[in-house]
């Protein structure tokens, strides 16, 4: 049975594809985009979720303060008041990434395409050729997750890591250390 699939013109691509098809990434969303802190802070008070974000930021004014501010746009506010509305604002248009599920921190790997370790270069996945076997269970995910959690984990980042912390840690250094220089590559876990 066929599990997820990644496609991606580098390893790191392919990687990042697959994740980003099971699980949500960190992102903005779109509906955030205001940027004076009256249509901000117009935004936050329509949502319980955006109340909560002021309070978590340290604004704390009455209840008719906050009235006379939405009332105006051109009300003269305090410049440390519109930076705790930015703040408040800038965390609630954040969605978080979901973590890493276990199957993909204990799956099993198979990467097709070009695969070298020292002078040995080959096309895995092939008719002829079976693909690269990696047991991600026996890998160090620590790292790959704290930079898919904070949204920085780009496909170079994820292939480096992938490699130094998942292959490395199953199968060994290899003659040379692993390289992954094809142009089109397909990750599967089981």
């Amino acid at each position: 049975m066929a599990g997820p699939t990644g496609r991606g013109d580098s390893l790191g691509a392919a990687l990042n594809n697959l994740l980003r098809a099971q699980v949500t990434p960190r992102h903005r969303l779109s509906t955030y985009h205001a940027k004076h802190w009256h249509a901000q802070l117009s935004q936050l008070t329509g949502t319980q979720r955006g109340y909560q974000a002021l309070d978590e930021a340290g604004l704390d004014v009455t209840a008719k303060t906050l009235l006379n501010w939405l009332s105006d746009p051109e009300y003269n506010i305090r410049r440390s008041y519109r930076d705790l509305i930015h703040t408040a604002y800038e965390n609630v248009a954040i969605v978080p990434a979901d973590p890493l599920p276990d199957h993909i921190t204990r799956g099993q790997y198979e990467i097709s395409g070009v695969v070298r370790t020292g002078d040995d270069e080959r096309t895995r996945g092939t008719r002829d050729a079976a693909p690269l076997r990696i047991d991600g269970s026996r890998g160090h995910w620590d790292e790959i997750e704290e930079l898919w959690l904070a949204g920085e984990l780009t496909g170079d980042e994820f292939e480096d890591h992938f490699v130094d912390d998942v292959i490395v840690e199953d199968i060994g250094e290899g003659t040379d250390g692993w390289e992954f220089p094809g142009a089109s590559y397909t990750v599967e876990v089981r």
